[in-house]
C-alpha cells in the first residue's frame, strides 16, 4: 500500500432523480448516444463506454422541479476527444430538436450547455489544452482571473469556420472582454 494519499481511480457515475423516466431516458440516450445497461419502470442505468453505467436515472414522479435558488448539483460535464466531435454532436442534436441554452469559450474548454427534460444542466465540452502545463500557463497568465466566465460564441459560426479548415488555435482562442462587458454579462442561467 502507498504511503501517499489514496485517491479514487475515476468518477464512476452520476445518478439523477427525474420526474418522467421514459422522457429522460430517451433524452440521455440521444444526447450521449448511450445504451441502457439495465432498466425497469423505476430506474435506468446508461452507459456509453466500458463502464457498467455512467448515468443513472431514478423515477420520482412526485418530485417537482427545483429552482435555481436552492443548493444542489450545478451541472454534469462530458468531454469530447476533439472539437470536431463536439461540433458534430451539436449538429446531430439540432436534428433532434435539442439546442444548447448557453455556448461559451471558457478558455480551458469550448462548452455547450444543455438542459434535460427535468432542467438538469449538462455540459458537453472540448478541452482546449492537451497538456496540464499549457493549462497552468493559461491560468498563470491572468486571463482567467480577468474573466473567469469566458466569452459566448455562436456554435453555427464556429462549425462553419471549422468546416472551412480554420486552424484549431484560431477557433479556440478566447478574445478579451470588450469595454462594458463583465464576466457576468457572459453568463446565461
Amino acid at each position: 500500500m502507498s504511503a501517499g494519499p489514496i485517491r479514487p481511480a475515476k468518477l464512476a457515475h452520476v445518478v439523477l432523480r427525474v420526474s418522467e423516466l421514459r422522457r429522460s431516458r430517451d433524452w440521455y440516450l440521444t444526447v450521449l448516444e448511450a445504451r441502457p445497461a439495465f432498466e425497469n419502470e423505476m430506474v435506468c442505468f446508461l452507459s456509453y463506454d466500458d463502464e457498467h453505467h455512467r448515468v443513472g436515472l431514478i423515477a420520482r414522479p412526485e418530485l417537482g422541479h427545483a429552482g435555481d435558488a436552492h443548493t444542489g448539483l450545478e451541472h454534469i460535464a462530458f468531454t469530447y476527444a476533439s472539437l470536431g466531435e463536439l461540433l458534430a454532436t451539436y449538429r446531430r442534436l439540432l436534428e433532434h430538436g435539442i439546442q444548447p441554452y448557453w455556448t461559451i469559450n471558457h478558455g480551458p474548454t469550448i462548452s455547450l450547455y444543455y438542459k434535460d427534460p427535468d432542467g438538469h444542466r449538462l455540459e458537453l465540452q472540448y478541452d482546449v489544452f492537451e497538456r496540464a502545463e499549457d493549462l497552468d500557463a493559461f491560468f498563470a497568465s491572468g486571463a482567467y482571473e480577468e474573466n473567469f466566465m469566458g466569452i459566448r460564441f455562436d456554435p453555427d459560426e464556429m462549425h462553419a469556420r471549422f468546416e472551412a479548415g480554420e486552424p484549431l488555435s484560431k477557433l479556440t482562442a478566447r478574445r478579451p472582454l470588450r469595454e462594458g462587458e463583465t464576466p457576468w454579462s457572459m453568463f446565461v442561467p
